[in-house]
C-alpha cells in the first residue's frame, strides 16, 4: 500500500511543495495519453487509496470524488493521438505529465515522477519505479489519470459506436482487432500502434465510421479541449 514515505523524506530534505504525477493509457492502440499531478496535505489519509490498476472501476470512481475534494491542487491533462505519433508514446506520456504538473497552483518544488524516466520538467524529480503502489501523491495522479481517461473513452464510444470504446477503452483486445479489421481506423486511433493492420487479411470491405473522418477527428479534439488542455483545481 502506497504510504507518505517519499514526501515526508523529500519535506526532511528541504522541499517544501511535493506533488506525484502519473499517466494511463500508454498500451491502447485508440485515444490519448492522460496524466495527473496532485498535490496532497501533508498525511492525508484517504481510505483505499492505492494503485489505480489494483482497484474495481466503482472504487476508482469514489476516490477520485475524494481526491479532487481534498488535495491542495491537482490537473488533468494529456496528449492526443496526433501527438503520440508524432512524438512516440514515452515522449508523449512525458509532454502530458509535464502539462499537468505545470497546471499547479502552488508550483511544485518537488516532482515525484512514477517510472524510472523525467524529461523535461521544470521543477526538481525523484523517478519511482513502482511509484502508483508507493507514494500516496503518485497514487491519487494514478485514479485521476485512469478515471478522466476511462470517462472519455465512454464519450467517444457514442461518437464512434462502431468500436466499443466503453467496453475496452482502447486496449488491443480479440475484439477491438477484429473491428479494426474489419471497419480500419478512425480518427481516434494511434497509427503508429498499427502495423499489425498491414500483415494480417485486410477486410474485403471497410466501413467508414463518418462520411466526413476530419470533421469527426475534429470533434473528438475540440471536444478534449474544451475544458483547456487540462483541467482541475488551484488553491484560491
Amino acid at each position: 500500500m502506497p504510504d507518505y514515505f517519499y514526501e515526508t523524506r523529500a519535506h526532511r530534505n528541504g522541499f517544501t511543495i511535493v506533488c506525484g504525477t502519473d499517466e494511463a493509457g500508454r498500451g491502447p492502440l485508440a485515444g490519448p495519453v492522460y496524466a495527473a499531478a496532485v498535490i496532497l496535505p501533508e498525511g492525508l489519509q484517504i481510505d483505499g487509496l492505492d494503485d489505480s490498476k489494483k482497484l474495481s472501476e466503482k472504487k476508482r470512481e469514489s476516490l477520485f470524488s475524494l481526491i479532487c475534494e481534498r488535495a491542495i491542487s491537482y490537473k488533468i491533462a494529456w496528449a492526443d493521438a496526433e501527438e503520440i505519433d508524432r512524438l512516440n508514446i514515452l515522449n508523449a506520456s512525458q509532454l502530458a505529465m509535464r502539462r499537468a504538473v505545470e497546471g499547479l497552483s502552488p508550483s511544485p518544488d518537488l516532482v515525484l515522477v512514477d517510472g524510472n524516466v523525467a524529461r523535461g520538467f521544470a521543477s526538481a524529480t525523484e523517478t519511482i519505479v513502482g511509484g502508483d503502489a508507493k507514494s500516496m501523491s503518485i497514487a491519487a495522479a494514478s485514479i485521476l489519470a485512469k478515471v478522466a481517461r476511462d470517462r472519455f473513452c465512454a464519450e467517444m464510444d457514442a461518437l464512434y459506436p462502431l468500436y466499443r470504446f466503453a467496453k475496452h477503452k482502447g486496449y488491443p483486445t480479440k475484439e477491438h482487432r477484429e473491428l479494426l479489421l474489419r471497419y480500419g481506423p478512425c480518427p481516434l486511433h494511434r497509427k503508429s500502434f498499427l502495423k499489425f493492420l498491414t500483415s494480417e487479411k485486410p477486410p474485403d470491405e471497410r466501413l467508414s465510421q463518418s462520411p466526413d473522418a476530419d470533421s469527426d477527428a475534429g470533434a473528438a479534439r475540440e471536444h478534449m479541449l474544451a475544458e483547456n488542455p487540462c483541467y482541475g483545481k488551484k488553491r484560491s
